[in-house]
């Protein structure tokens, strides 16, 4: 298979920072936990642009006009791919599925102001959404334009090499680290971080996003031609399903605020960090392992998510 020249979205690397006192908080020793700052990229923040250099780079070697993707109507993917398309002077169409309140926009708002055109498709599922997208892209094709479909989440062995290069980062980084954690949704990020680390230092947080994250994920390390690594997937911080804060992720939203500032998102982010908090209280990670948290950004999904107008009516309601 012919690579494409990779084009760059953002400033690599991105920093490795200390989070001492999330560190003791969640108890570990002070030095153990390090957070790779992957919400700092370009784009808006977030993971997903690691992705994009590489399906983007293959889109305009193929001639794209337009960029066609689909996702959840608070989707990451979607918006960084709206910004990538505004960049590069491409359009972008995003075929997004749910129902969100027009109260709470998220990342929504910035689809618009990115000049992004979103097809709403309501609540369907994943294989009714795919038949979405290529009607979309067939009507794309009818009027003149060349698009170019990009999978769901970024997740394809093309775009799971964008993690590959963050392992590269981390083993320079953080060469002795025993554990990286992350958030699962798609597949792709574990994925690659599995490919360039190894599975036994990799570990992922499900948030419910796909029925067999652990299928997609082992597939894709496959792809990227690394056979054998085992998939190490927690999948007790999912809840009641995909999007929906448990009790262990608003948790874990307020200690990485309050200990470090860190601000989460409540769909994956918070997920994964109450799957590192659970591992350490299991003992799957022990005090004096240094770890490292893969923070993969998404905080504009913040305000379209329903916890963002309890948090306010929550401070309003407070006369301290």
């Amino acid at each position: 298979m012919t690579v494409a020249p990779l084009l760059r979205l953002s400033a690599w690397p991105t920093p490795l920072d200390p989070a001492p006192r999330l560190a003791s908080a969640l108890g570990l020793h002070p030095g153990d936990l390090w957070v790779k700052r992957d919400d700092l990229t370009d784009l808006g923040g977030g993971n997903k642009v690691r992705k994009l250099e590489h399906l983007v780079a293959e889109a305009v070697a193929g001639g794209a006009t337009v960029l066609v993707t689909s996702g959840g109507a608070q989707s990451n993917h979607a918006r960084m791919t709206a910004a990538a398309a505004a960049r590069l002077g491409l359009g972008a169409v995003l075929v997004l599925a749910g129902t969100p309140s027009a109260e709470r926009p998220g990342n929504l708002a910035l689809d618009g102001l990115l000049g992004a055109r979103v097809v709403a498709v309501g609540d369907v599922d994943g294989a009714a959404l795919e038949r979405r997208v290529e009607e979309v892209a067939g009507r794309l094709r009818d009027d003149g334009e060349v698009p170019a479909v990009l999978p769901l989440g970024g997740s394809s062995p093309t775009g799971a090499r964008g993690y590959l290069t963050c392992a590269a980062e981390l083993r320079a980084q953080a060469p002795d680290a025993a554990h990286v954690v992350v958030a699962v949704g798609s597949g792709g990020t574990m994925a690659g971080l599995v490919a360039g680390l190894g599975g036994d230092r990799v570990l992922g947080v499900d948030t419910g996003a796909v029925p067999d994250p652990a299928e997609r994920v082992a597939g894709l390390v496959a792809a990227l031609g690394v056979s054998g690594a085992p998939v190490r997937l927690r999948h007790d911080q999912v809840g009641t399903g995909y999007g929906v804060l448990t009790a262990a992720a608003a948790a874990a939203m307020r200690t990485a605020a309050r200990t470090e500032g860190l601000l989460l998102d409540p769909v994956y982010t918070a997920k994964a960090l109450a799957g590192l908090a659970a591992a350490v209280t299991d003992g799957s990670i022990r005090p004096g392992e240094r770890t490292v948290f893969v923070h993969t950004g998404g905080l504009p999904g913040l305000f379209g998510h329903s916890v963002a107008a309890a948090l306010a009516a929550r401070v309003l309601a407070d006369p301290t």
